[in-house]
């Protein structure tokens, strides 16, 4: 099966919840301002957001007058237009062969950190380049375990301290391991979840810092995991972790799982932070690079 039709298939859910129910409202109405309000409701309630809707809404009022279209049909092109030009242009990842370069992941417990850092190392070893992990998340349990399993799985190292050790004296040790070893790819896992919000932005910024000082020019990349799952929390996530960290893109995980499949639109939006990759299936290569112009195709297919 090509990645478009796993593509489509992994966004069955939004294409038939989200985008299913555009369709009905939009068929066989005139444009009028009635459509245009039980339109915004319904983005609201697909997880657009209460300000991206309003700003689409607004919009698509704006071209359809000055064009001068009379029906909801008419309106569909329309609106696929919009939705592909708020995510933006492709952002490729930061990456070059024969240099350290340094991908640090962000997010909050259960969102698939774990299962991402792997799919990213698993990626670029099967691109020829030298991947190492390094467990910063020390405090949850079993989190350097995980790790290290994913590790020997793919016969990339890991290197770990004790549970509860000094996340960024791990990622010190991790970055002079990985000089003496010329590795390419040093992935850093970190907590996500501490007593309070406080100390774990704390920590992040420290692990920053240390790999700024240690490797001049990193992180290269500083990605935020979200489950698409969470709706609009996810883009309360986005806001807490940009207030700290320097984010450089996300990766949208568990699309497959989800019938609000809005919010990719609503964190696109609203940080302005584009999406480097998605996540639509359990498989190690079902990670892909983000290409808006194929989400917004697969996910108005009419096909079947």
């Amino acid at each position: 099966m090509s990645f478009f039709n796993r593509l489509k298939q992994g966004l069955q859910k939004t294409r038939h919840g989200f985008i299913g129910k555009i369709e009905q409202l939009i068929t066989g109405r005139k444009l009028d301002e009635e459509l245009f309000e039980e339109l915004e409701e319904l983005l609201i309630t697909s997880d657009v957001g209460v300000r991206t809707a309003l700003d689409l809404v607004e919009e698509l009022r704006e071209l359809a007058r000055s064009q001068k279209l009379s029906t909801g049909e008419e309106l569909r092109e329309l609106l696929q237009q919009q939705l592909r030009q708020l995510l933006g242009d492709q952002k490729l990842m930061n990456i070059e062969p024969g240099r350290l370069n340094v991908i640090v992941v962000v997010g909050v417990n259960g969102v698939g950190k774990t299962t991402t850092i792997a799919k990213l190392a698993h990626r670029y070893k099967n691109e020829g380049l030298k991947v190492m992990l390094a467990a910063g998340d020390t405090f949850r349990a079993a989190a350097a375990e995980q790790l290290e399993i994913w590790g020997r799985r793919m016969a990339v190292p890991v290197l770990r301290h004790d549970e509860g050790a000094d996340p960024a004296a791990v990622v010190y040790d991790a970055l002079q391991s990985a000089k003496a070893r010329q590795i390419e790819v040093l992935i850093v896992d970190t907590a996500g979840r501490l007593h309070t919000k406080s100390n774990l932005m704390h920590e992040l910024e420290k692990i920053g810092r240390v790999v700024g000082r240690e490797c001049p020019g990193a992180p290269h990349e500083v990605l935020l995991v979200i489950d698409a799952t969470t709706g609009q929390n996810a883009v309360v996530q986005a806001e807490q972790f940009a207030e700290s960290v320097p984010l450089t893109g996300l990766v949208l995980t568990k699309m497959d799982g989800t019938a609000k499949g809005g919010i990719i639109f609503a964190i696109a939006n609203q940080q302005k932070l584009p999406v480097k990759f998605i996540g639509v299936g359990e498989t190690m290569d079902d990670l892909r690079d983000f290409q808006p112009d194929e989400f917004v195709a697969a996910l108005f297919d009419r096909e079947n």
